[in-house]
């Protein structure tokens, strides 16, 4: 039988969890890797230490690295707080606490990841580390979501960039659907959905959203105007 825990159980986490995964968030692979090729990505390209500025200036390779890495460091606290209290329900109901927990994690790394102390809160756009987070957030619902989510989601993604080569569009896209599929399972799992908890786990995954589309607003800007670059995967070639 699943433990109940009260708010009293875990005011400490609440506190101490968005502490921790802020300053996760505040961690930056691109910037590492690219000092290791002794470049800084942020002086090259669009300037973003992200995935898309790490393929166009390094290639593929990097870039790829770049993304498991961030997804990585999105997808590992959401684990972390699944193991810890997926056998755990809210005093009064019968939502499991790593439902909430798990996202409300996500968050604080993705703001660590745009806003980063480390880097005078000028960080990437946050797309893989939400990724990350809907990717591993997702496949603690059900075994099989495991395969679903790295093969038939980021495939999704991939293709729509390779067709479309709208690569930021391709990126929110990713973020809008990986939040559109939890919420449908949060649905399945609490119909009624009316609980503080309930809502509070709406609104992790709504604030995941936001924080991506407004880190891309100059992105979308250009793209209305008619004046965002096209993001072209099959024509990119390995960097030195």
């Amino acid at each position: 039988m699943p433990a109940t825990l009260a708010i009293s159980d875990l005011w400490i986490w609440l506190l101490l969890v968005p502490i921790a995964c802020y300053f996760i968030g505040c961690f930056n692979f691109a910037v590492l890797i690219s000092h290791k090729k002794h470049k800084d990505v942020r002086n090259m390209g669009s300037g973003n230490p992200g995935t898309m500025n790490m393929t166009r200036e390094f290639g593929l390779g990097i870039g790829a690295l770049t993304l498991v890495c961030d997804l990585l460091k999105g997808g590992l606290p959401v684990l972390v707080m699944y193991f810890l209290f997926r056998n755990s329900t809210f005093e009064g109901t019968d939502i499991v606490v790593s439902d909430f927990m798990r996202y409300y994690a996500g968050v604080f790394v993705v703001i660590g990841h745009i806003y980063p102390v480390t880097m005078k809160f000028k960080g990437g756009k946050g797309i893989g580390s939400t990724i990350g987070v809907f990717v591993f957030g997702i496949s603690t619902e059900v075994w099989w979501a495991a395969f679903l989510m790295v093969f038939v989601y980021g495939f999704s993604i991939i293709a729509y960039i390779v067709f479309t080569e709208w690569g930021s569009m391709g990126s929110l896209y990713g973020v809008s659907l990986g939040a559109i599929i939890q919420a449908v399972l949060f649905y399945l799992r609490y119909p009624s959905l009316q609980n503080g908890w309930a809502v509070g786990m709406l609104l992790c995954l709504f604030a995941l959203c936001l924080l991506t589309w407004f880190a891309h607003r100059a992105n979308i800007a250009r793209l209305l105007s008619g004046e965002e670059h096209h993001t072209s995967v099959r024509k990119k070639k390995k960097g030195n």
